[in-house]
This record gives C-alpha cells, sequence and structure tokens, in this order.
C-alpha cells in the first residue's frame, strides 16, 4: 500500500506524527473548550460564539495577512507556532470562570489559539509536497488527510471517555502535549530540512520571505480558483448535515445521540473508505473529478432528507464520507502542484474560503434548520449539485474559448482539456 510505502521515510514518518497529533489537538480542545463553556453556563448561543471566534483569524489572516503568514514558512516557525499552542492550551483552563472576566479570557485564548492555527496550517500544507517527488504528492497529501480525518474521529470519540477519568484541567493538559510533541517533531525536521515553503534558505533572524498576492496566480489559473469557490459553497452548505442532523433524526425518526454517533460513524468509515481510491487516482482531470465528487455529495445530502428509513439514511451518509476525500485530496494535490510561494498563498486562500463558508453556513443555516430539517436538507444539498455542475460547465466553456485562441483556424479540433 502506498502510504505504508511513504511512511518508511522517516522525514514523512515525523511530519505525519506532527500532523496527526496537531490535528488530534485541535479537535480536542475545541470539543474542550464547547464542553467547559456549556457546562458551566448552559449557553449554546455562548457555544456558538466560541466557534465563530475561532474562526476569524483565519478569516483575517487569509485576507489581508499574507506577508504575516509567510513569515512562518518554514519547520522551525511552526515548530514554534505548535509550542505557543502548547502553552496557550494549557494555560486556558486556569483563566477561565464563568463570569464576564472568565468570558472574555477565554474568547481572547480562543482567538489567539485560531490566529496560531490559521499561521500553522497553510504554512504545513505548503511544505508537505517538497517531501517527495512530484509524481507521490497526490499520495502524500491523501496519507495526510487520511490521517487528519482519523484524528477528526478519534477526537469526538474519545473525549467522553477521557472525562470519565480526568478532570478539565487534565483534558486541556493532555491537549496541549500533542501540540508538544508536534513541536518536537517539527524542530527535528526543521534540522534535517532547512529550507522555507518559499523555496528560499531558511534565515535564522527571521526576515520575511517572499510572499505573491493570489489575483495574478488566480487570473492565469482560472479553473483553480472555480475549485476554491467551490469549495467554500460545499462548505457553507456542509453546515444543514452538521446543524441539521441532530433535527433530522430526532423530527423524523424519533431517534437521539445513539443514532446520531451511528450516522457520523457511518460518514467517518466511508471517509477512510474514499480515501485511498483519491490518493491513488491516475486519470481524469482533477476538476472534472471535484466537481463530480461535489456533485454526488450534494445529491447524496439532498436524498438524506428524503428517504423514509434508517438504513437508507445510513447509506447515504456513507456515501457522503466516500466521495468526500475526492474533493479534498484532488484539490490539494493540485494546489501542491504549484511553486512554492504560489502553493502557500493558494493554500491561505482556499483555507479563508472555507472558513469564510462554513461559518457563515453556521450563522444563516440554522434558521432554514428551524422551519423544516428536510428542507433545508434538500437546499443544501441542491445547491452543492448545482454549483458544482455550473463550475464544470464554466470550466469546460474556458477549456473551449483557450483551445480557439491557441490553435490556428482551420486546425482546430473537438478536443477540450481541463487542466
Amino acid at each position: 500500500m502506498e502510504h505504508l510505502r511513504l511512511l518508511r521515510r522517516r522525514p514523512v514518518l515525523v511530519l505525519w506524527l506532527a500532523q496527526s497529533l496537531s490535528v488530534l489537538g485541535d479537535r480536542l480542545y475545541a470539543l474542550a473548550v464547547m464542553w467547559v463553556v456549556y457546562a458551566a453556563t448552559g449557553s449554546a448561543s455562548l457555544m456558538g460564539l466560541v466557534a465563530v471566534t475561532e474562526s476569524l483569524p483565519y478569516i483575517a489572516l487569509g485576507t489581508v495577512g499574507r506577508r504575516l503568514v509567510s513569515r512562518f514558512s518554514s519547520y522551525q516557525a511552526l515548530a514554534w507556532v505548535d509550542g505557543a499552542r502548547a502553552a496557550v492550551a494549557v494555560a486556558l483552563p486556569f483563566l477561565w470562570s464563568p463570569d464576564a472576566p472568565g468570558i472574555a479570557l477565554l474568547l481572547a485564548g480562543v482567538l489567539l489559539l485560531g490566529t496560531l492555527g490559521a499561521l500553522f496550517d497553510p504554512n504545513l500544507g505548503a511544505l508537505v509536497p517538497d517531501l517527495v517527488e512530484p509524481e507521490r504528492v497526490q499520495q502524500i497529501t491523501g496519507l495526510l488527510d487520511l490521517t487528519g480525518r482519523i484524528a477528526r474521529i478519534a477526537g469526538p470519540a474519545s473525549i467522553g471517555l477521557l472525562l470519565l477519568f480526568v478532570s478539565e484541567v487534565q483534558l486541556f493538559a493532555l491537549n496541549g502535549a500533542t501540540f508538544a510533541v508536534s513541536a518536537v517533531a517539527l524542530r527535528w525536521l526543521a534540522r534535517r530540512y532547512a529550507t522555507s515553503a518559499d523555496g528560499a534558505a531558511e534565515r535564522p533572524e527571521g526576515r520575511v520571505r517572499s510572499s505573491v498576492p493570489a489575483g495574478p496566480v488566480l487570473r492565469e489559473h482560472p479553473r483553480v480558483g472555480l475549485a476554491i469557490g467551490l469549495h467554500g459553497v460545499a462548505l457553507f452548505c456542509s453546515a444543514v448535515t452538521a446543524i441539521g442532523m441532530p433535527a433530522l433524526l430526532a423530527t423524523r425518526y424519533g431517534a437521539g445521540a445513539a443514532v446520531y454517533g451511528l450516522v457520523t460513524a457511518a460518514v467517518g468509515v466511508g471517509a477512510v473508505m474514499g480515501n485511498p481510491l483519491a490518493s491513488n487516482r491516475r486519470s481524469g482531470g482533477w476538476l472534472t473529478v471535484c466537481c463530480g465528487a461535489w456533485a454526488l455529495q450534494g445529491a447524496a445530502t439532498a436524498c438524506m432528507g428524503l428517504v423514509l428509513d434508517l438504513p437508507a439514511l445510513l447509506l447515504f451518509a456513507l456515501l457522503t464520507g466516500i466521495v468526500t476525500p475526492a474533493t479534498s485530496v484532488t484539490l490539494r494535490a493540485r494546489l501542491g502542484a504549484f511553486a512554492p510561494a504560489e502553493r502557500l498563498r493558494l493554500l491561505s486562500v482556499d483555507q479563508t474560503v472555507i472558513r469564510a463558508g462554513g461559518t457563515a453556513g453556521m450563522l444563516v443555516l440554522p434558521f432554514l434548520v428551524d422551519v423544516s430539517p428536510r428542507l433545508a436538507f434538500g437546499v443544501g444539498g441542491g445547491t452543492v449539485v448545482c454549483s458544482a455542475l455550473i463550475t464544470l460547465f464554466v470550466a469546460l466553456r474556458l477549456g473551449r474559448l483557450e483551445a480557439t485562441q491557441a490553435v490556428p483556424a482551420g486546425n482546430r479540433g473537438d478536443a477540450v482539456f481541463i487542466d
């Protein structure tokens, strides 16, 4: 299996460990904060405020902070970022209290952790492709996507069990430990590879590394811009399943948390099944694959609101999980093919778009879920299907236009390629 072959390379194994622990730390921290806030205040709105606060730095830095983000384009800098995240995660429960000053300090801590995450995520993604040959970028992208998904499943699955044996302070300490181990792994990589994500040698004095604006790159590669935009639409609509699934199960099937856990597990199992297919794709245009996978995911989401029995719902949940890696792995592998500085900027733009879309969806779509969970699933899934088909249509038109401009009159064929 290709994933196991990659893990035989020590740098890939160390990076895999660092990324897995960072994602697990992210999940544990997010769930622990939500649990502590709700247990202390009983306020669902405050939980929502915490979630939005954590996303704001991703949107802000991706929009206006490209030079700041590029300062952290090295393993050494990312090791310091994870070290800082470890310190903040450990300190947070000692600063928290269920009164106004405590809530303000909690939000400040969440904002700081979100800022550190916004600096960490695109830079690590930009460094990953340089660990392997160009033909293996798709495979290493799939490997890290798979481990990230497993960590996201393990976080929610383990936190309830952990809270039976450890206190909330100890849980945050465990969270900090995951970041600390990740920092050590990144420090090892920094010593082994003294290169930054923009391809220049690491500068111990910390001078600003070169950065590129996104506009010219996206104008030169409009299909990449289309895919990133579609990614944002899909994440906006994904709030339907995140928020609407418990309501759909309760109103249509009279089911509770146990069935919700089963549905979530079906999505996770599907993602694990679909990842090897996405990681080892050899043929087909990358944008066609992305659009097709998003269209299937949207159709399955819409069908969840229409089916009349739980087995069918679980089947569609499994299908959404299977096709999801085809979207994320394919797009990130395409972005990984760019030059390092362009790669970093495009990954940052993609992160900004999906965070903005996801946050907007969490703020807007609950109102539609309140009206009718079934309607919300239909609208959300249908929007993704339509957006994917429109994106593919526009990409095909661009291909025909470029072919017409590139081929002299009299020598034009009918072939259309999507890069």
